[in-house]
């Protein structure tokens, strides 16, 4: 028996890395694949080029030239070999050549032709037949365990928890999250907790008949209509000149119905204090035009910026309100087919062509980055410096320097994100704000586990199949290692001794 098991020959797939060919039994291999669109992964380690979506799974894909030693270099026939060892991942090499059928008998120890080689990532070698070729057999499980060493995470305390609970709470007493955005010229907002996304403009839109000129049309957003209607037309606004450009799509539930409203531009997602929100003047509320829609105004930078807050059960006139509240029998049948799980907020940022996801608890503004920022001496190149935030000295972070960027061109615009953490407030300046998402818990895939740092930072993947999306959801509390946390720990007594 023994004789006749080694007679049966096993097959390889044989592929090139750095000039040099290689090999993986074919049982271990799933396919071969064109590298697929990555989403970075910060501070992941060097192997790591990010993660893809493949047929609505998270998969990892690694440089294989990497993990060898060698400098990653993008070959013209580069490929992606996906694997079965246990977690689904990838490997890019250069190109793939052919599949071997080979007997164990033709199989040499891996030490006899490393040839300079580590030969504990070699589980053998065999040579090509009619060739001078030798194919290295890689040890790939031993490769992996190398390039992604797991170290437990280190979970944030109970305490600590509580705590941030705590001051979240307190945070909702004082102040309201508000999403704002521009309609001719002027900044409006609503509620965070009426809307459930905010999207880009779609290119297309599919017009109704006889419709109100406030309907634009209907759109399809994750497989659902979704009708779109002018906020121009709702506030009482002359229709928008052609060709406007960064139009977004603000979406609300109202009852079973979602609801998209067209706004000229989004512009920043803020906590408005308690004390800076006013009652629209007697004057303006007993009128029955636009004014009526406004429930309050929200007096920013001293009184400089008005930001008028829309009540969205005003928007519509009541009969449409109500046929929105009854809503559709079909949609709730629908809704009530979907797997329930808890909802969860995101605000995305970009950084580069990656995109990255926080949770909007943590999310106290969003803003213009200042130009001016004091530098402070003798800090860590990720902290930015300082700048006077309504009072309040307020730590600025270069989330490129801190995830290893390069720089952005001169002069490009970016935002600054203020976050709350159970021990810090800073500010992170980021190269864009794209959308709020509002997701369900079930939506979110965990993490490739494969390395310490994207377990620590990266708490989920949310992967958005229909618009060819993957954004990374971020652990506010990680974004921080633990040596800076300490240092801004100390940089903040200092600053509360020195006020």
């Amino acid at each position: 028996m023994n004789a006749a098991a080694a007679s049966i020959p096993t097959r390889y797939l044989t592929f090139e890395v750095n000039a040099q060919l290689y090999a993986l039994r074919a049982e271990e291999v799933t396919e071969v694949i064109r590298i697929p669109l990555l989403a970075r992964v910060p501070q992941g380690p060097p192997a790591l080029l990010g993660v893809a979506n493949l047929r609505g799974a998270v998969l990892p894909v690694a440089s294989l030239r990497v993990m060898l030693g060698a400098a990653h270099v993008q070959h013209p026939n580069a490929c992606a070999i996906v694997l079965d060892v246990g977690a689904p991942v990838a490997i890019v090499v250069d190109a793939v050549a052919t599949l071997q059928s080979i007997d164990a008998a033709q199989v040499e120890a891996g030490d006899k032709v490393a040839a300079g080689e580590d030969a504990t990532r070699l589980l053998g070698a065999f040579s090509i037949a009619g060739t001078n070729r030798v194919a290295r057999i890689l040890d790939i499980r031993a490769l992996l365990d190398a390039a992604f060493t797991r170290r437990a995470k280190t979970r944030v305390t109970e305490p600590v928890r509580e705590e941030l609970r705590i001051q979240s709470r307190t945070t909702a007493i004082a102040a309201e999250m508000l999403v704002t955005f521009e309609v001719a010229g002027q900044e409006f907002a609503l509620p965070l907790a009426a809307v459930q996304e905010i999207l880009q403009a779609p290119a297309e839109v599919t017009a109704v008949a006889r419709a109100e000129a406030a309907v634009l049309g209907i759109t399809t957003v994750r497989g659902r209509l979704l009708p779109l209607l002018s906020l121009r037309a709702l506030l009482g606004f002359a229709p928008a000149a052609a060709g406007i450009e960064r139009q977004k799509v603000v979406v609300m539930k109202i009852g079973a119905a979602q609801i998209g409203l067209v706004a000229d531009r989004a512009r920043a997602v803020f906590a408005a204090e308690a004390a800076l929100v006013d009652a629209v003047p007697p004057v303006l509320a007993a009128r029955n035009g636009g004014e009526s829609q406004i429930r309050s105004v929200y007096r920013g930078a001293g009184g400089a910026r008005l930001v008028s807050i829309l009540s969205p059960e005003q928007l519509f006139r009541n009969d449409v309100m109500q046929r929105l509240k009854e809503g559709d029998h079909a949609a709730d049948a629908l809704d009530v087919a979907q797997p329930a799980g808890r909802e969860l907020i995101f605000l995305v940022f970009r950084l580069g062509d990656d995109e990255f996801g926080l949770p909007i608890d943590t999310v106290v503004e969003v803003a213009q980055v200042p130009e001016q920022i004091t530098r402070v001496p003798r800090t860590p190149k990720f902290l930015e410096g300082v700048i006077n935030l309504r009072g309040e000295v307020l730590p600025i972070v270069d989330q490129r320097r801190r995830f290893e960027m390069p720089p952005l061109a001169a002069g490009a615009a970016r935002r600054l994100v203020v976050i709350r953490t159970a021990r810090h407030r800073a500010g992170l300046i980021v190269d864009g704000v794209a959308d709020v998402l509002r997701t369900d818990s079930s939506q979110i895939k965990p993490p490739p586990d494969l390395t310490d740092a994207t377990s620590r930072l990266v708490s989920g993947v949310l992967n958005l199949q229909a618009s060819g999306r993957i954004v990374l959801l971020l652990d506010s509390e990680e974004l921080l290692t633990r040596a800076e946390q300490g240092l801004l720990d100390t940089f903040q007594s200092r600053s509360k001794a020195n006020a």
